[in-house]
C-alpha cells in the first residue's frame, strides 16, 4: 500500500515542481490546473483512505518506505503511519487545500507571481502531508520545517513590500524559538529510548516517565515531563500559542489565500496534531499537560480580547484563529485529545470560509482592508454576505453548526476535567474558554456588522463597482460553507464518544472526561441541540451577538466612548501586550545592541586595534626609532662601537 501513500503526497510535490520550475513554458492556465489536479487526486485518494478506515474495517498500517541511514543503531527512515487521526487529517488537509487551490485563480488572477504562487501552495500541501502521514520522528521534523519553510515564503510572497519582508522573517525567527525546544525534544526521545520510531517510543513510554533527568545545580526532573514540555514548545511556535503566537497575526501580509491555507488546515493545526499523536507520552505527564492547558487558556481568552479593537478585516479574523487555537490547546491539556482534533475539523472549514470570504470582500473593495471604510455590502454581495453569515455562526458555536458541535462539547470537556478532581488550574481553564464565549461572538459579529449591515462608508466611486465575485470565487466559499453547517451533525458522535480514534489515541483512563461525558450527557446529536440552551455557552454566544448589534449598529456612537473613558485598556489592546514592543524593541534591539557593544569593543577595539593594527604599529614605531640609528657616518659607528665595547668589558668585570 505504500505506492498508494506516496502517490498522494508525492503527486503534490511533482505539481509544484513542474509550476516553480517550468511555469513560464506552460503558463498561467498551466500552472493552476496541474496544481489544481494534483491536490484533487491527493483529496480524492485521502477520502478513499478514510472511507476504508471508518466504513471499510481497514486496520492501520505503519509501513517503512526507504531507510536513509543507520547509525549506532539508529535508524533514520521514511515512513507511513496511516490509521484513523492520519485518515482524517488527510482530508481536512487536501480538502481545503483544493478549494484554496480553485480560489486562487480568481484572487491571484492579475498577479505577476501567478505560477510561484500556485507552487508553493503546492508544496505547502505536500509538506503538511508528509508531516501528518509521518510514522517516525525524523519524517515529523522534515515536514515541520518544511511548512515552516514555505509559510515563510508564502508570508513574504510579495518581497517588494517592507512590511511582508519583516512579517515573514519575524514569522521564522519565533518558530525558530519554537523549533528549538522541539529538537531537544526529539533528542531527549532519542537518548531515552535509542529511537526515533513512534511504535518503538510509545512502547517505552512508562519507562520514560520512571527515569529522572539529572541537571547539575537543580533538583531531578522527570524524564517524560521535559520530553512532553520541549516537545509542546515547538507546538507553542508551530500552532501560535503565548509567548510565541506574535508571528500569526503579521502572517496576514501574505496574499488571503495562503492566509486561509496558514490558519485552516496547515501550519497552526501541526502543533496541535503533534500533541494528540503523542498522546501516549503525554498522558503520562500531568505536569506537562496542566503547562498546556494553562498556555492554552490564556492564548483562548487574552488573543480572542485582541480581536475586539482591530479594524483590519483579516486580522479580525487572524486573533479569531489565535483564540481557537487555544481552545483545542486546552481540550489536549485536559486529555480530550479527540475533541481538540474534532474542533481542529470543523473550524478548518470555517476558518477557511471566513478567510476566503474576507478575500471576496477584499477583491470587491479594490483590496481595503479597514471595515471602518465598508458597510452595508450585503445587498452587492449576497453569495458572500450568506456563506460569511454560515461562517461566522459556526465559529461563534450557535446551535446547529459544527462549531456548536467541537466547541461547546470541548467546553463541557474541560468543565469535566475539573470535576474529575484535575485541580484549579482546570477550573480556570474552565472559565477562560467560557468567558471566551462571549468575547468570540462579540468580534467576529462586530466584523460581520461592520462589513455587510448598517451605514454605507465606502466612496460613490467604489459602490459603483461593487458587486458579487467570479464563480471561482463564491463556489469554494459555498462549497466550504456546506461542512461549516451540517459536518457536525454527522461527525460528532462517532469522534468524540464511539471511539472513532481507536489506538490513535491514547486516553488514561482515570482522566478520561471524553468517556464520562458519553455516559452522562451525550445521546444524539438532536438531544446535544435542546440542551444547548440550557447551558451558559449559548446564552454567552447570545449576549456576545446582541452586543455586538448594539454597540456597533443600534448606538455606534457608544463604543467611541467606551474607548475614549477607557483608553489605558484600549492602549493595551491596540499594542497587543506590549509583546511586540518587548520582543521588537527588548531582545532584538538589546541583541543589536550587544552586538554593536562587541563589533566596536571586541571586533575594532581588541582584536583590529589592539592585536593586529596594534602589532603592525608598535613594529612601525620601532623600525622609527631603529632608522635614526642608520646615519650613515663613520665617526657615528665608531663612537656606538666604542660604547658597545665599554658595555661588554664592564659587564666581564662584573661577572667576575
Amino acid at each position: 500500500m505504500y505506492e498508494y501513500y506516496l502517490a498522494i503526497v508525492l503527486i503534490p510535490l511533482a505539481a509544484s515542481i513542474v509550476a516553480g520550475l517550468a511555469g513560464h513554458k506552460i503558463g498561467r492556465a498551466g500552472a493552476h490546473w496541474i496544481t489544481i489536479v494534483g491536490v484533487g487526486v491527493s483529496f480524492l485518494l485521502s477520502t478513499i483512505v478514510l472511507y476504508n478506515m471508518f466504513w471499510g474495517g481497514y486496520e492501520a498500517e505503519n509501513l517503512s518506505v526507504y531507510t536513509w541511514a543507520v547509525t549506532d543503531g539508529l535508524h533514520m527512515e521514511v515512513g507511513f503511519l496511516v490509521d484513523r487521526l492520519t485518515a482524517l487529517m488527510m482530508v481536512v488537509v487536501t480538502f481545503v487545500s483544493f478549494m484554496v487551490h480553485i480560489y486562487t485563480i480568481g484572487y491571484m488572477h492579475d498577479d505577476p507571481g501567478y505560477q510561484r504562487f500556485f507552487s508553493y501552495i503546492s508544496l505547502f500541501t505536500f509538506s503538511m502531508l508528509m508531516l501528518v502521514m509521518s510514522n517516525n520522528f525524523l519524517q515529523l521534523f522534515f515536514g515541520w520545517e518544511a511548512v515552516g519553510l514555505v509559510s515563510y515564503l508564502l508570508i513574504g510572497f510579495w518581497y517588494k513590500r517592507e512590511s511582508a519582508i519583516f512579517a515573514n522573517l519575524k514569522a521564522f525567527l519565533v518558530n525558530r524559538v519554537g523549533d528549538f525546544g522541539f529538537i531537544l525534544g526529539i533528542s531527549a526521545v532519542v537518548m531515552f529510548t535509542g529511537s526515533l520510531d513512534y511504535a518503538e517510543v510509545f512502547g517505552q513510554a512508562e519507562s520514560i516517565a520512571s527515569q529522572q533527568l539529572e541537571v547539575t545545580g537543580f533538583s531531578p526532573w522527570n524524564a517524560m515531563t521535559v520530553v512532553c514540555i520541549l516537545l509542546f514548545i515547538g507546538a507553542m511556535g508551530k500552532s501560535a500559542q503565548a509567548p510565541l503566537h506574535v508571528w500569526l497575526p503579521d502572517s496576514m501580509e501574505g496574499p488571503t489565500p495562503i492566509s486561509a491555507l496558514i490558519h485552516a488546515a496547515t501550519m497552526v493545526t501541526a502543533g496541535i496534531f503533534m500533541v494528540a499523536r503523542m498522546s501516549p507520552l503525554y498522558e503520562f505527564s500531568t505536569t506537562a499537560l496542566a503547562v498546556v492547558i494553562v498556555i492554552g487558556a490564556l492564548t483562548a481568552f487574552f488573543m480572542g480580547l485582541l480581536g475586539i479593537v482591530q479594524n483590519d478585516i483579516k486580522r479580525v479574523v487572524a486573533y479569531s484563529t489565535l483564540s481557537q487555537l487555544g481552545y483545542m490547546t486546552v481540550a489536549l491539556g485536559a486529555s480530550a485529545y479527540s475533541a481538540a482534533i474534532f474542533h481542529l475539523m470543523t473550524h478548518a472549514f470555517f476558518k477557511a470560509l471566513l478567510f476566503l470570504a474576507a478575500g471576496s470582500v477584499i477583491i470587491a473593495m479594490h483590496h481595503e482592508q479597514d471595515i471602518r471604510k465598508m458597510g452595508g455590502i450585503r445587498k452587492y454581495m449576497p453569495i458572500t454576505y450568506w456563506t460569511a453569515l454560515v461562517g461566522s455562526l459556526a465559529l461563534i458555536g450557535f446551535p446547529g453548526f459544527s462549531g456548536f458541535f467541537s466547541k461547546d462539547l470541548l467546553i463541557e470537556a474541560v468543565k469535566e476535567s475539573h470535576w474529575h478532581g484535575q485541580g484549579a488550574v482546570y477550573w480556570i481553564a474552565y472559565l477562560s474558554v467560557l468567558l471566551g464565549v462571549f468575547v468570540t461572538a462579540l468580534y467576529s459579529f462586530r466584523m460581520f456588522f461592520l462589513v455587510f449591515h448598517g451605514e454605507e462608508r465606502m466612496s460613490e466611486e467604489e459602490k459603483s463597482h461593487l458587486h458579487e465575485t467570479p464563480a471561482v470565487v463564491w463556489v469554494p466559499l459555498v462549497l466550504l460553507a456546506i461542512p461549516s453547517a451540517i459536518i457536525g451533525w454527522f461527525t460528532v458522535g462517532p469522534v468524540l464518544f464511539e471511539g472513532y480514534f481507536g489506538s490513535a489515541i491514547f486516553v488514561d483512563e482515570t482522566r478520561d472526561v471524553l468517556a464520562h461525558l458519553g455516559e452522562t450527557f451525550w445521546h444524539d446529536s438532536l438531544g446535544l441541540f435542546t440542551h444547548s440552551v440550557v447551558t451558559p455557552v449559548f446564552w454567552l454566544a447570545a449576549a456576545g451577538v446582541f452586543t455586538a448589534w448594539f454597540l456597533y449598529l443600534k448606538r455606534p456612537d457608544i463604543p467611541d466612548t467606551i474607548q475614549k473613558k477607557a483608553q489605558g485598556l484600549y492602549n493595551l489592546l491596540d499594542r497587543k501586550y506590549y509583546f511586540d514592543d518587548l520582543y521588537i524593541k527588548g531582545f532584538a534591539a538589546g541583541g543589536r545592541s550587544f552586538g554593536k557593544f562587541l563589533w566596536q569593543k571586541g571586533d575594532e577595539l581588541i582584536i583590529d586595534g589592539l592585536l593586529v593594527n596594534g602589532t603592525a604599529n608598535m613594529v612601525g614605531r620601532l623600525a622609527g626609532v631603529i632608522r635614526h640609528i642608520q646615519t650613515g657616518y663613520l665617526y657615528t659607528y665608531a663612537f656606538a662601537m666604542i660604547i658597545g665595547l665599554t658595555v661588554l668589558l664592564g659587564w666581564l668585570i662584573w661577572v667576575r
